[in-house]
């Protein structure tokens, strides 16, 4: 019998969180200070609305001048239509994903967009060291599952 490798196992479970109506320049200085390039945003019941990241940030740029930069609230930049998987993905599945778009980092979220945990490109880097270091030690095959 296969191993399956779920999400879940491996998922961050720390991660920063934004609320929409956050000026968004205290969520860039909350993305500089946390060393992160992005970060979810999530309403009262911790449910994802959407995500800001730096890519998002530098709409600021674009929209003024070197004399002002616009103001206004994280949910004016953020990305809305935030793409996330459910805890049971197997990891295979996730470097799939990973390799299909641009984004660096995906949300995992229970049934209801309940924010459970975030899986980085980097976290994925370290499972592919993990089951290559214990690919020899297992009798079980390292598949993904279809």
């Amino acid at each position: 019998m296969q191993e399956i490798f779920k999400i879940e196992d491996y998922m961050d479970k720390t991660f920063v969180t934004l609320k929409s109506d956050m000026d968004v320049y205290e969520a860039i200085r909350i993305l500089l200070d946390k060393r992160v390039t992005s970060a979810m945003v999530v309403d009262e019941k911790n449910t994802v609305v959407g995500i800001l990241s730096e890519k998002d940030c530098l709409l600021l740029m674009r929209n003024g001048s070197y004399y002002e930069l616009p103001s206004g609230k994280v949910k004016d930049f953020m990305t809305r239509d935030v793409f996330c998987i459910r805890p049971y993905t197997d990891v295979f599945k996730v470097a799939d994903i990973f390799l299909d778009n641009f984004f660096r980092r995906i949300i995992i979220t229970d049934e209801h967009k309940k924010v459970l945990g975030q899986i980085t490109r980097r976290d994925l880097l370290r499972i592919i060291m993990e089951l290559h270091k214990n690919q020899g030690k297992k009798d079980k095959k390292i598949a993904p599952i279809l």
